[in-house]
């Protein structure tokens, strides 16, 4: 397998490091079992935020019989305060039925990763975007019903709002990349960009969003009674946005 000689711009020298540490202990417990490790996600975006961001691996492995995964358990103890989540593992073979059903995850990650050892999978590979469309309408409706639900079931709290505000956006993100993707138009890696497109080629006005992503990146700290109001406007941005983008894709499609 290759080497780990890589730099990921943007990426704190102190994360490069549990990342090369990261994969040296992958491999020493995989093996020839073990056929790459791709990083993806804000990491690669040039987004990743320490203390609050998430650093998202892939593993291409031979096998994914239980006593493999297994073999993971000792890794994720060792791992998950470093901020690496138990990774995706899938097999060479698994690529084209997978991209077939999941074709918004799997552009985001063949047109965002870096691999960090063995071969990427990526090269030469085309996802299949047949279902895209389907996938993304109705990942941006499911996350408008989750956010109602979850913002109940938080009793409307400071504290609860806070946190499903930055989850919501961060789902939100790669199905708006898909939509860009539809209509043809430059797919922007990265969320103030983003939102800000949206905003120029829907023309609504998406404040609610923008809010919540300075939220996320730690840029603003609303008071307690401010909050409450960042909510509904985050509510009403979304509500627009879902009405305008089925609207135009309804409109592309017919």
């Amino acid at each position: 397998m290759a080497g780990n000689e890589w730099v990921i711009d943007g990426l704190p020298d102190e994360y490069q490091q549990h990342l090369r540490a990261y994969v040296k202990d992958v491999r020493r417990v995989y093996g020839d079992s073990l056929d790459g490790v791709l990083l993806y996600g804000s990491a690669v975006r040039g987004e990743f935020l320490p203390g609050r961001s998430n650093l998202n691996i892939v593993l291409v492995v031979k096998s994914t019989k239980a006593d493999q995964l297994k073999k993971y358990g000792a890794l994720h103890r060792r791992w998950a305060k470093e901020q690496i989540v138990v990774p995706l593992f899938v097999t060479q073979a698994d690529l084209p039925a997978m991209s077939l059903v999941f074709p918004l995850e799997y552009l985001e990650m063949q047109e965002q990763h870096r691999l960090l050892a063995g071969q990427d999978p990526f090269v030469g590979f085309k996802v299949d975007q047949r279902h895209l469309l389907a996938e993304v309408l109705q990942s941006l409706r499911g996350n408008l019903l989750r956010v109602r639900q979850r913002f109940i079931e938080g009793g409307g709290s400071e504290e609860a709002i806070t946190i499903l505000l930055p989850l919501s956006l961060t789902a939100m993100l790669p199905c708006l990349r898909g939509v860009q993707r539809l209509v043809g138009r430059p797919v922007l890696s990265q969320g103030e960009p983003l939102l800000k497109d949206f905003e120029a080629f829907l023309s609504i006005d998406l404040s609610g969003l923008r809010d919540a992503w300075l939220l996320k990146r730690g840029q603003i700290s609303p008071g307690q009674k401010e909050v409450p109001r960042l909510m509904e406007r985050y509510l009403e941005s979304f509500e627009r946005l879902v009405q305008s983008v089925e609207a135009r894709l309804t409109q592309e499609q017919a």
